[in-house]
């Protein structure tokens, strides 16, 4: 059967992602098994640290009042998508071409009967096709239906995927493609919001845009009321062109937080948006200080990323400090601006996994240093918490920490490390670093830093089905915990009674109680 031409774009998905983005609201109970050594503070010189800020990051930078419970106004207008597209010229040579590029998806017959119908046609060549079209800048991830569809019944043509979201191989290599009938437009595009929310996470906004754009798109081929782009405009390999993100959306809904209780301390509150310019990324920190905070005293720094998340943490861990279950600190969670779903897995993975070392030098060299000019800060006492994705960043920039010429840590939280995650693109995700702690025992003789390792000792059942017979959560934090006792480090490890994230917010009021006690 002939093969028609239709305008696909293949639908790329990022299939290394930890599932850690669960409702964490919850608390868990304590803990069943400890294991501690003795962490203990160390006294140095006072710390300063270097602003390695680019002049562009310092004109963008701003702290100013809590803006986490403004209300975001909703539009009631329909947003208007713009539609361009990119044409390419067909020949019969290039037709050729790429019907010999095509040829492990086709049969033998046919691929012979295409060869033919191109030799032997007169008259077609050469003909203008639309090669890419852009929905508000970006390659929709979609099949969009051509100008000719009049919204009745419709196929989907597709690469067939496993479970797991990867592509389907014949044993000759060939990829298997099936096809998924719609009996109307309306029913494709609730696919299309459904398949957005279950494999990348979307909100129900997140969603709705998307369906939108691909019904923009339609109706810009059947009016030809696009934008038409210089051929070369659109480089397929540029991963900027592929987003499934409204540029307009406000994720203020995605932070997971107690509103009254929030309320309660945001005098206490200020919040930073800081860009990056090394990942093109804008990021939030909300940073609470301390009742009474006197600017000529010195305080530790708890930063915890994964802010969407942990932020909702910092009411309680607050009232340890007034109700003088601990001593003085100040708490920052890392997030996004609200421009960007600090939820979406993708993110997450891109951040805190992928561009660690990135991550590393915004946090190292940006962040902390620009704390530390509108903050006094005891940087030697100052912890860096990471769970699960961030876990792995936080493993990644303990033993990276001697590279810096700052150095804002001398403390580390690694919880449920997703170490295991690493094995599934060694090269890329750099695994041999990893299982060597990136060579720090090579450059040092012992560890200068503490570290609390933790995890829930009933979570290894729950990604059981990512780790491949490679080790799970637990047994890499062991075997972490094992490497730091041979290098003689400080190191308490610890297990709650809990599942992969519920007992965090009893271990960070523990951590805190007993790292920065008032006795």
């Amino acid at each position: 059967m002939k093969k028609q031409s239709i305008l696909i774009t293949i639908l790329i998905s990022t299939i290394l992602i930890t599932s850690c983005g669960k409702d964490q609201k919850k608390s868990a109970t304590t803990e069943t098994e400890s294991i501690t050594a003795t962490t203990s503070d160390k006294t140095n010189d006072t710390i300063h640290l270097i602003n390695k800020m680019t002049d562009t990051e310092k004109a963008r930078v701003d702290m100013h009042d809590l803006t986490l419970l403004d209300q975001t106004p909703k539009s009631t207008k329909k947003k208007e998508h713009t539609v361009s597209v990119e044409f390419e010229t067909r020949t019969k040579e290039s037709a050729l071409q790429e019907l010999k590029e095509s040829r492990e998806y086709m049969t033998d017959k046919e691929y012979k009967q295409s060869y033919k119908n191109i030799k032997n046609s007169k008259g077609i060549y050469p003909y203008e096709y639309i090669k890419y079209i852009l929905v508000d800048g970006k390659i929709p991830y979609y099949q969009i239906p051509d100008e000719h569809y009049d919204g009745g019944e419709y196929t989907l043509t597709m690469a067939k995927t496993d479970e797991n979201g990867e592509t389907v191989f014949e044993k000759n290599g060939k990829a298997v493609f099936e096809e998924k009938k719609f009996k109307n437009f309306d029913e494709y595009l609730e696919y299309i919001k459904s398949d957005l929310k279950e494999k990348f996470s979307c909100t129900d906004a997140e969603a709705e845009n998307g369906a939108e754009q691909i019904v923009a798109a339609h109706k810009a081929l059947v009016n030809k009321s696009y934008e038409v782009l210089p051929k070369g405009t659109v480089d397929p390999e540029d991963p900027d062109y592929y987003s499934i993100k409204d540029p307009d959306a406000d994720y203020r809904d995605q932070w997971e937080y107690d509103k009254e209780s929030v309320e309660k301390i945001r005098d206490s509150i200020r919040e930073i948006s800081i860009y990056d310019e090394e990942m093109d990324v804008e990021f939030q920190a909300e940073v609470t200080l301390p009742a009474d905070y006197d600017n000529n005293k010195t305080y530790p720094v708890i930063l915890l990323t994964d802010g969407v998340y942990r932020f909702g943490n910092c009411p309680e861990m607050k009232a340890a400090m007034d109700n003088g279950e601990s001593s003085d600190v100040i708490l920052v969670a890392l997030s996004y601006s609200y421009k960007l779903n600090g939820r979406d897995e993708e993110n997450r993975f891109n951040h805190l996994i992928l561009k660690r070392k990135e991550l590393d030098d915004f946090i190292t060299d940006n962040l902390m240093p620009y704390l530390g000019e509108n903050f006094n800060i005891d940087y030697t006492n100052s912890t860096l918490y990471g769970h699960s994705n961030g876990g792995v960043f936080a493993h990644y920039a303990m033993f990276n920490s001697d590279l810096y010429e700052n150095q804002p840590f001398g403390k580390y939280i690694i919880g449920s490390p997703a170490f295991w995650c690493l094995y599934e693109d060694p090269d890329t995700l750099n695994l041999e670093g990893y299982l060597n702690d990136y060579s720090y025992f090579d450059r040092n003789t012992e560890l200068k830093k503490s570290v609390f390792l933790c995890g829930g000792s009933k979570e290894d059942p729950d990604y059981a089905d990512r780790y491949n017979g490679n080790p799970s959560t637990l047994e890499g934090l062991k075997n972490l915990n094992k490497r730091l006792k041979t290098h003689g480090a400080d190191v308490t490890y610890k297990l709650y009674e809990s599942h992969h994230w519920q007992y965090i917010p009893d271990m960070l009021l523990e951590y805190q109680k007993d790292t920065y006690s008032t006795k």
